[in-house]
C-alpha cells in the first residue's frame, strides 16, 4: 500500500475533521469526517478556505496565518464553551511552512 492512501486511512479514521490548506490558503485535503462536518459546502478541495469563511473568519485566519508564518507552530483562535480551535503549521523537512491545518479539542473542564 502506497504511504499516501495510508495516511489518508489513518487520518480517515479519526473522529476529527482535519482540512488541510496550502500557503495559498486553497484547501488541499480534508478527511472524512471533515467531508461530512463540512458536506453542505459541497466538493472544495481547490477552492480557497475564504470562500467557506465569512469576512470576521477571513480575518481570523489571515492573522494566524501570518504568526504561524512567523514561526509559531500553532495558534489559538477560538476559544468557547462548544469547543478550542487551532490552526496547526505543515512545515517540510527544511522548517518551510508548506500550509496548515485547524486542530479541534473539547475545552478544558467539559
Amino acid at each position: 500500500m502506497k504511504k499516501e492512501k495510508l495516511l489518508s486511512l489513518i487520518l480517515d479514521s479519526w473522529n476529527k475533521a482535519v482540512v488541510f490548506v496550502d500557503t495559498d490558503h486553497v484547501i488541499q485535503y480534508m478527511n472524512l469526517p471533515a467531508k461530512k462536518q463540512y458536506a453542505k459546502w459541497g466538493d472544495v478541495i481547490g477552492k480557497s478556505i475564504f470562500d467557506c469563511h465569512n469576512e470576521n473568519s477571513r480575518t481570523i485566519i489571515s492573522n494566524a496565518f501570518s504568526q504561524l508564518k512567523e514561526g509559531s507552530d500553532e495558534v489559538l483562535f477560538t476559544d468557547n464553551e462548544k469547543h478550542r480551535v487551532y490552526m496547526r503549521a505543515v512545515r517540510d523537512e527544511n522548517s518551510n511552512l508548506i500550509g496548515y491545518y485547524e486542530r479541534y479539542e473539547t475545552p478544558l473542564g467539559k
